[in-house]
Order: C-alpha cells, then sequence, then structure tokens
C-alpha cells in the first residue's frame, strides 16, 4: 500500500511490500510529481487542452505568450513575464526622437501585480504646422503587435514641455488597433499648446 511523502503535499510512494512494477512505480511518481512543477506549453490553447481540471497552485510557462501562469483555483493568472527588450516606435514626419534629451520613445510589455501592462520612456520632438500636431497626433506609423493592444481603448495622461504651451500635460489614447495618439494641442480659449516635446517617462497601462 502506497505511503505519503515526508513534506504532506500528497504524492504517494509505493511501498516496499507492493507487488514490484517498475513502469507503474515511475509513472506513478511522474503523475504526482508534474503537476506539482512547473509546466511547460507551447501556448495557453495548449495548456487549456492538456490541463482541463486544473488544481490550484498549479503553474505552467507559455511559450508563445512569454508568460508564467499559476491557477489561483476559479482561474489561470499571469504571475510573471519573460525578458521583454525595449522596443522604438516607429515615428512619423514632424516627430523626431529624444525629445528634451529623454531618450527614443519606446515601449515594452511587463508584468505589473499580476497584469500584463505596457511601460513607455522616453519622449518626442514634435514641429507643428502653425497650431496642428503632426499625422494628427498619431505617434506611429505601423500599429504596435497584437500583444500590446489593449482590449479596450486605455487613456493616460503624459508631460510634456511648458514652452509654447499652457499645459503641462496632454492625453495619450492607447487604441484597440494599435496605434497612440496624443490629444490637447492646437489652439483654444485659454491659449496655445504647442509644446517642442512630448514625455513618457514613468507611463504604463495595463492591457
Amino acid at each position: 500500500m502506497p505511503t505519503q511523502d515526508s513534506y504532506g503535499q500528497g504524492i504517494n510512494i509505493a511501498a516496499l511490500t507492493d507487488a514490484p512494477d517498475a513502469e507503474k512505480l515511475v509513472k506513478g511518481i511522474t503523475d504526482e510529481l508534474v503537476p506539482r512543477a512547473n509546466m511547460r506549453f507551447a501556448s495557453a490553447t495548449e495548456r487549456n487542452a492538456t490541463i482541463t481540471s486544473p488544481v490550484a497552485g498549479m503553474e505552467a510557462w507559455l511559450e508563445a505568450e512569454g508568460l508564467k501562469t499559476t491557477y489561483d483555483g476559479s482561474a489561470w493568472v499571469v504571475s510573471a513575464s519573460g525578458t521583454n527588450a525595449w522596443t522604438t516606435v516607429g515615428l512619423p514626419a514632424g516627430f523626431t526622437h529624444n525629445g528634451n534629451s529623454n531618450g527614443d520613445f519606446q515601449y515594452r510589455i511587463v508584468n505589473l501585480f499580476g497584469e500584463v501592462s505596457m511601460m513607455l520612456r522616453g519622449a518626442v520632438g514634435v514641429t507643428y504646422a502653425g497650431t496642428d500636431i503632426p499625422n494628427g497626433g498619431v505617434l506611429n506609423t505601423v500599429a504596435l503587435p497584437v500583444s500590446a493592444r489593449p482590449l479596450s481603448l486605455r487613456t493616460i495622461v503624459v508631460p510634456c514641455s511648458d514652452v509654447s504651451s499652457v499645459r503641462i500635460t496632454l492625453k495619450l489614447d492607447i487604441q484597440t488597433g494599435g496605434f497612440l495618439k496624443i490629444y490637447g494641442t492646437g489652439g483654444g480659449a485659454e491659449g496655445t499648446t504647442t509644446p517642442p516635446w512630448i514625455g513618457f517617462n514613468g507611463c504604463f497601462t495595463s492591457l
């Protein structure tokens, strides 16, 4: 009759009085240990197809998504993400990188408090046509990859220069289609807002 492991993890260990069966012995240990290890799958789809009845505490690495997930008893949640390098955003005419010497405008996908999020850094220089911001305020020439797009519109506040501007912050929309758009520049009753640079250091949003 099998005995329990010494750590109270519910792992059954064959007893010396059990009938000899090498295959059963190895399979029994493997089947007990694998669900308690950090399992690896090609994607969330493969994980879900393989683990149809997950148990709280199970862990699984997803290669395609680059995420470590943990089952909390009701759902798979992201507990960590792989190393994601900073990606430089391709800018349209009228915008330049390293605004105010803050570095290139870049983004990367990270895990913050168990939630997939996008971090931003750097700044852009802006050349206006009168009071009109270039490209209607859209900062990227190519849409962000699907992995960097939010499930719904995300709106955050970003800093800007107070030179030639009655404002020191602007609105940035991270759109579901993968484009980043600035709002708040131009002329108005309160004055003109044409800051020569817009910054993104310290800005982030959940996806």
